[in-house]
């Protein structure tokens, strides 16, 4: 079996020789000076040459001017065919384009901004599907007045890793401050449903975290039963006076300095 080899054709000369012809048109394009030197140039098939110039714009570093020269057959002129800038090894490229719904981040959603959920949302399921103790909550979805969606599993435990993994969870500066746990709080106020062993929100309206959801071992110093320690107790600290001097009336000895006796011993 013999192999097919595939005809390659001589870049033509005519094309290769167009140069001069090939850095006017990148300096049309381009502000003057910025085309640099001719880098070499590529055989794109039959009658078409692309010659490269380096970019000297210090914006567009690593980046190169690409202009594509042709003729026609059995025609001497060559024209340019197209002029663009293609990055090189090493330019500065964009990030990869993503979709919006993928580059939205929390906080992004503003003012009138809507954000609609796909139908295949994973974090929802139809609302018929959510199992509740209230015997009305059935009564009210037959009759249309329910919720089409509701959460499903992956909905629920994405929340409550988020939740738990965030500012209001026990792995922050003021939970491992507090002196007691959210759980044993009495403005601690259960979620209803599946989340209630994990999750409340707060009813302190002198707390940091008042009407926001917290974990149960969350905390902080507004816990009702913190308990205010008693003020300690300084000693004043003495007061001496090394400047001043009090006045000692001396007092009359047992001996009798004006005798000429001697004292000694006998």
């Amino acid at each position: 079996m013999s192999r097919t080899r595939a005809r390659v054709s001589a870049p033509d000369q005519a094309c290769v020789a167009a140069v001069d012809l090939a850095r006017s048109a990148a300096e049309e394009l381009a502000r003057p000076g910025e085309p640099g030197e001719h880098l070499g140039f590529e055989g794109e098939g039959d009658r078409i040459v692309t010659h490269y110039f380096a970019c000297l714009d210090r914006a567009y570093r690593g980046w190169r001017w690409a202009v594509t020269v042709t003729r026609a057959s059995r025609a001497k002129k060559v024209t340019v065919s197209e002029a663009v800038l293609l990055p090189g090894a090493g330019a500065l490229l964009a990030p990869e384009w993503l979709p919006w719904s993928e580059r939205l981040r929390p906080g992004d959603l503003g003012v009138g901004d809507l954000l609609p959920t796909p139908e295949d949302d994973d974090r929802l399921v139809p609302g018929f599907t959510e199992i509740d103790d209230d015997s009305d909550h059935q009564a009210v979805f037959e009759y249309g007045l329910g919720r089409a969606r509701v959460l499903s599993a992956i909905g629920k435990d994405r929340a409550a890793r988020r939740w738990h993994s965030g500012e209001h969870g026990p792995h922050t500066p003021i939970a491992h401050a507090a002196p007691a746990q959210c759980s044993t709080c009495g403005f601690y106020w259960p979620l209803a449903g599946g989340l209630r062993l994990t999750f409340g929100v707060c009813a302190n309206e002198y707390a940091p975290d008042d009407g926001k959801v917290v974990a149960a071992d969350h905390g902080c110093g507004a816990h009702s039963e913190a308990a205010v320690l008693p003020p300690s107790v300084e000693q004043a600290t003495p007061i001496l006076d090394d400047l001043g001097y009090d006045l000692m009336e001396e007092e009359a000895g047992s001996v009798d300095e004006s005798a000429s006796e001697e004292l000694g011993h006998s």
